[in-house]
């Protein structure tokens, strides 16, 4: 942050409009070095890192919870489902928080957030370690998910703010596989120490206690402001500082929305998205399923294996990490892959064109799921229904980036507001699948269980497929996304015009 506050006072591109009162507008020149999308390679990979660090904590801190529930009843004397709310509550703040935490990014930018929701979530995760009781984890792991969730929800922002469109497909990868990785590897670790007589289910919390303490010290010490309107709002303040000359200012300060006013946007854009257009409709349909699965086989995989392969706490572990972790290195390549077919279809199939692996992971994710529900038998080897997990945890991978993705691609200024719909989808699902899960389990028998999920997840393969042959056509038929397109094509139409005789236009290189 120190060479970015040297220069921060020195305006590079001024723009005089005449108004009422004359405005000098600020902005970046092309190759402006204060300008996020112009930032060293080396800092964009520093911030990207950061981000995908931060994701693999969130996830971690989600399995290894789950995976510790015996050594949590046992400690404090709890159910099993109160042990479950303590997850279920987690993911809530994950779908409610991001429809307000997006208009404080606006007002104070993205790295103080960061910086106190970050600290603010280790003295939640401190809180649990020391929780005396159920009641005291179960708030503790609200709180964990609402703070978290302020940081987690800027993370694609952040991504998007230094990285260029054709460019944000390695960094979404990254992301993507880090958050699946994470999941198998909290499994794996969490499951191994819950086990330890002499550790147990608190140690699991302190060692989370340690990371995110590192985390928040890189913050701190590492991470810059990416939103280029609070970088050029700070540059014009100093230059009126600097000048004495009120005239100037940034775009975000002109005819600037109060906080109130943007809380209610925010707030309300991402339900207007999620019940009015078709494309956030469906993908929040289908992430919200798959996501609540995920879920649902942090509850399952360790019973089911215990019970039929008389597997341990420590066994199941290591397992949902194996099946993570290579299912997440086999969606990451295959999103490799994928980013590969967008730059080569773009031309002919537009956003469109992000919809070609996502097709086949349709297809996959119900097919694992037949795989492990009728492959988990005392008479059929344990390694037959790992491999369909893996296959659905690979499934998944794909399927969580191309939400971000394509919504984004569709949605331009928008996209903030439909990701935070179909977070709130998401999660809504996160939270309710894992409530009813061990009772459904108990009615039909997991066979039958899974079996039912796997139905569903056939019924919601054709989405993908629909998108990618009528995706253009439901888009021309959407009011907003008319909206965009016309405001797209605005833009390029005043940058291949002349500048009209009413603005003077005028850049100075400092």
């Amino acid at each position: 942050m120190g060479d970015t506050s040297k220069r921060i006072s020195s305006p590079s591109c001024i723009t005089h409009v005449p108004q009422e009162q004359e405005v000098i507008l600020i902005k970046f020149h092309e190759v402006d070095p204060r300008d996020p999308k112009n930032f060293s390679c080396a800092r964009k990979w520093t911030i990207t890192l950061l981000c995908c660090a931060f994701c693999g904590i969130i996830a971690a801190a989600t399995s290894s919870y789950s995976i510790g529930y015996e050594s949590i009843m046992k400690d404090l004397n709890c159910t099993q489902l109160q042990a479950t709310l303590g997850l279920s509550l987690y993911a809530i703040g994950f779908g409610i928080v991001p429809l307000v935490s997006s208009s404080f990014s606006e007002e104070c930018g993205r790295r103080p957030i960061y910086i106190v929701s970050s600290a603010l979530f280790f003295f939640a995760e401190v809180m649990d370690a020391l929780a005396p009781n159920i009641q005291t984890v179960i708030v503790s792991r609200a709180l964990q998910g609402i703070f978290g969730a302020c940081s987690l929800s800027l993370l694609g922002g952040s991504i998007a703010d230094i990285w260029q469109p054709h460019e944000r497909g390695l960094p979404m990868s990254l992301l993507a596989f880090s958050s699946l990785f994470s999941f198998g590897l909290g499994s794996a670790f969490g499951g191994l120490i819950s086990t330890s007589p002499h550790l147990g289910w608190r140690w699991v919390q302190w060692i989370h206690v340690m990371f995110t303490g590192a985390f928040v010290l890189c913050v701190i010490l590492v991470m810059n402001e990416t939103r280029s309107s609070i970088i050029l709002t700070h540059i014009a303040k100093d230059t009126r500082k600097m000048t004495g000359d009120p005239r100037y200012r940034s775009d975000a300060e002109i005819d600037k929305l109060s906080l109130s006013s943007l809380i209610k946007t925010s707030c309300t854009r991402p339900l207007y998205l999620l019940f009015t257009e078709p494309i956030v409709q469906s993908f929040s349909l289908w992430i919200g399923f798959v996501w609540g699965i995920v879920f649902c086989l942090f509850e399952s995989v360790t019973t089911e294996f215990q019970s039929i392969y008389n597997f341990s706490v420590g066994d199941t572990a290591y397992l949902i990490f194996y099946f993570n972790s290579v299912g997440a290195i086999i969606g990451f390549m295959a999103n490799m892959y994928q980013e590969t077919l967008y730059r080569k279809h773009f031309p002919i199939k537009s956003q469109e064109a992000r919809l070609y692996i996502p097709c086949v992971a349709a297809i996959v994710l119900p097919v694992s799921m037949f795989i492990y529900a009728w492959t988990a038998s005392p008479n059929i080897p344990w390694i037959a229904p790992l491999i369909g997990l893996t296959a659905f945890a690979s499934g998944t991978s794909i399927i969580y980036q191309v939400s971000f993705l394509y919504v984004a691609d569709c949605y331009g200024p928008y996209a903030s507001s439909a990701q935070a719909g179909q977070g709130l989808a998401r999660n809504l699902t996160a939270l309710m699948f894992p409530l009813f899960t061990q009772q459904m389990f108990a009615g039909m028998t997991y066979k039958w269980g899974l079996t039912l999920w796997a139905l569903l997840s056939a019924l919601m393969a054709p989405i993908p497929w629909v998108l990618f042959f009528y995706g253009s056509k439901i888009r021309s038929r959407s009011k907003v996304s008319r909206k965009i397109l016309e405001a797209e094509q605005q833009k390029w139409d005043g940058n291949t015009t002349t500048v009209s005789s009413h603005t003077e236009e005028k850049s100075m290189q400092v």
